[in-house]
């Protein structure tokens, strides 16, 4: 059991096809025409993309990120780092609105010299552009392409996306063990998947079917090691 805490937080590959759509439907599809890099119909190669924390925008620009001409930049990236570079043709910026006053110079310059080499870009926040505590030019920046709300799963989302995410790997989880993971751990998305794949984790080493007392027992003992 201490194993799978450790492992709760393992990265599992975020992809495209595993974003649960919901009701995002456009937008997941212009995504996937950026991961190809063919514009929308529109002829837009920029969008920006705002919701709550785990709604799931870091999953569906980590999942763009893929492949060496793509580049995934947030907080963390020195704005040294946040330069346009020939041979990248598809841009991604977690979190704007945590970036500070030289990252925000940055991004705005970077915006400016991926629209001239007609290239991609995508940016999150966690509030629509107006909103954003960002400085004014950067902000006008990224309310210039198509602008998209990413709304939280329903219940009926969640479990469906669990399930299928279960499929993915070869498990079949019974009925009840779902609704109750929901209803019993945190409940956005990124920490459900990171349980039910340490469950699962735990379920193919040990050869134990995940049961409801065994999910039980799991979602206990992570409790009890964040005491």
């Amino acid at each position: 059991m201490k194993q799978l805490l450790l492992e709760l937080d393992a990265p599992h590959p975020q992809t495209l096809d595993s974003f649960v759509i919901g009701q995002h439907a456009e937008l997941v599809t212009l995504l996937q025409l950026f991961a190809r890099r063919a514009p929308s119909s529109f002829g837009e190669r920029a969008v920006y993309i705002w919701g709550d924390t785990g709604a799931g925008k870091s999953h569906l620009l980590h999942a763009l990120a893929q492949g060496t001409t793509a580049r995934y930049i947030n907080a963390a990236t020195p704005p040294a780092e946040m330069e346009y570079a020939a041979g990248m043709s598809l841009y991604v910026l977690d979190d704007c609105q945590k970036f500070d006053e030289l990252q925000q110079i940055a991004a705005f310059n970077l915006y400016n010299q991926v629209k001239e080499h007609a290239g991609y870009f995508v940016a999150a926040g966690n509030l629509p552009p107006a909103l954003l505590n960002v400085r004014e030019d950067l902000r006008t920046r990224l309310g210039w392409g198509l602008i998209y709300q990413l709304h939280g799963l329903s219940d009926e989302e969640k479990i469906a996306a669990l399930a299928h995410a279960a499929s993915a790997r070869g498990v079949t989880i019974p009925g009840g063990v779902l609704p109750y993971l929901i209803t019993h751990f945190r409940r956005d998305m990124p920490s459900l998947s990171g349980m039910l794949n340490a469950a699962i984790d735990l379920s193919l080493e040990t050869n134990h079917p995940i049961t409801l007392p065994f999910l039980r027992d799991v979602i206990q003992q992570q409790k009890i090691s964040n005491e």
